[in-house]
């Protein structure tokens, strides 16, 4: 150590080496903005004990939050489910049983394919549900309801094909981040082909008249962008640019413009109308107390709280199980979240963390717009609640992101030798 160095202790090696970087014209961003620059490379055993603390964490928040789904669908959908399906009280929660148990069954394989396979599999993915969410914006094949044409009826289950997308843009942004990982301060290499992209299924998002999915999509990929390294300049240009698109669509349509002037600013104005959904859903929280009224018990289920088993399903958490058991399930998926940022973290390769911080952060995005609508906080915009709220197609998916971050923890588990061995060693020339 110099002199010069001895006295600035300051001057870490990593920051000098990253200052001779810039110096040289190398790359400026050697590694992801998750990652610090400092961290040594773990051994064998120690990538094995994190990845299974980090699994250990996030399968214990996600399975208790997918059986609170479970009970949270049987209790809230009941009354609904016995007026609309010949008396039948547990119809929602049968089929939300069934799709739970292809959903776990679909991640455990995903967990075991490497996750490098996305690089494939996710443009595949992307390409086929853009074709679907087409077929399903069109009014002669799409199944449309309140306002949304989002669905195709396939017989005894029902497909939105705007939730597979979900999980293919985030495998193709991470795939184009992770090649372009060098190029990012370039503007064009920074637009092409992920500004395209995002457009293209943003706007099937809109033509089905999905503005909450579309708000997904977007947030997903704008937080992928940060965790890439991006400059902030852009990404607060970038952000600015679309919200300023996203108020001129609310105010370009009417069926837009209605969530957010009437049932979110002041639902007050429609209390029997637009409203009312909002207003019911914050009597239900505030109704809960600190314990509860207790499971089944919920009035606002009475054809009070629309959409009470789906979008609104947090409502009668608060009423039920009130705001200790409110802030218990907030704190579950705040586990949630946190695991995935560190199976993200800890992740050995590039591709592999940017794929990790998507899935996770579509999760944390969408739960926010749900709460945030349940609460007052934000417009309505027909979200669910990531595997709480009754749904199969948004069930299924959210449980193979699930399954794709676990396929992350366990090639992180394996290190960078076991993934990817190195080359041969070339033999000694014989004389």
């Amino acid at each position: 150590m110099t002199a010069r160095e001895a006295a600035n202790p300051r001057r870490t090696p990593a920051r000098a080496a990253r200052r001779e970087a810039s110096r040289t014209g190398s790359s400026r961003r050697p590694q992801l903005r998750l990652v610090r620059a400092e961290r040594d490379a773990r051994s064998g055993t120690n990538a094995a004990v994190l990845a299974r603390a980090d699994l250990l964490l996030f399968f214990g928040a996600s399975a208790a939050l997918t059986a609170l789904g479970l009970v949270m669908v049987l209790s809230a959908g009941s009354v609904s489910a016995a007026q609309g399906y010949d008396g039948n009280s547990f119809w929602y929660f049968q089929r939300q049983l069934v799709y739970a148990a292809v959903g776990i069954a679909g991640a455990i394989v995903i967990a075991r394919i490497s996750p490098a396979r996305w690089r494939v599999i996710g443009p595949v993915l992307l390409a086929a549900t853009s074709v679907l969410m087409l077929v399903a914006a069109h009014p002669g094949s799409g199944t449309s309801f309140y306002g949304a044409s989002r669905w195709i009826d396939l017989g005894p289950v029902t497909l939105q094909p705007s939730e597979f997308a979900k999980l293919g843009l985030v495998a193709v942004c991470a795939t184009i981040l992770r090649n372009k990982a060098n190029k990012l301060d370039d503007v064009g290499h920074l637009l092409l082909p992920i500004g395209p992209i995002v457009v293209v299924v943003a706007g099937l998002g809109l033509l089905q008249r999905d503005l909450g999915t579309t708000v997904v999509l977007c947030g997903t990929v704008f937080l992928m962008l940060f965790v890439a390294g991006v400059r902030m300049r852009y990404l607060v240009v970038g952000g600015g640019l679309g919200l300023a698109v996203a108020a001129l669509l609310i105010v370009g349509e009417a069926y837009r413009r209605a969530p957010i002037f009437t049932a979110w600013i002041d639902p007050w104005a429609a209390p029997q109308r637009s409203g009312s959904q909002l207003i019911q859903g914050l009597i239900a929280i505030g109704s809960g107390g600190w314990f509860g009224t207790g499971l089944g018990t919920s009035r606002a289920q009475w054809d009070f709280l629309p959409n009470a088993h789906s979008d609104f399903i947090f409502a009668v958490i608060g009423e039920e199980l009130g705001l200790i058991g409110a802030l218990t399930v907030l704190c579950a998926f705040g586990l949630l979240v946190y695991a995935g940022i560190r199976i993200a973290i800890h992740a050995q390769d590039p591709f592999d963390r940017l794929l990790a911080a998507g899935v996770i952060s579509w999760i944390a995005v969408q739960t926010v717009i749900n709460l945030g609508a349940v609460t007052g906080l934000l417009p309505i915009t027909g979200v669910p609640l990531p595997l709480v709220s009754f749904g199969g197609t948004a069930l299924v998916v959210t449980l193979a992101g699930i399954g794709v971050l676990a396929s992350v923890a366990r090639a992180s588990a394996r290190g960078p030798t076991e993934r990817a061995p190195s080359a041969r060693a070339p033999r000694k020339a014989s004389r």
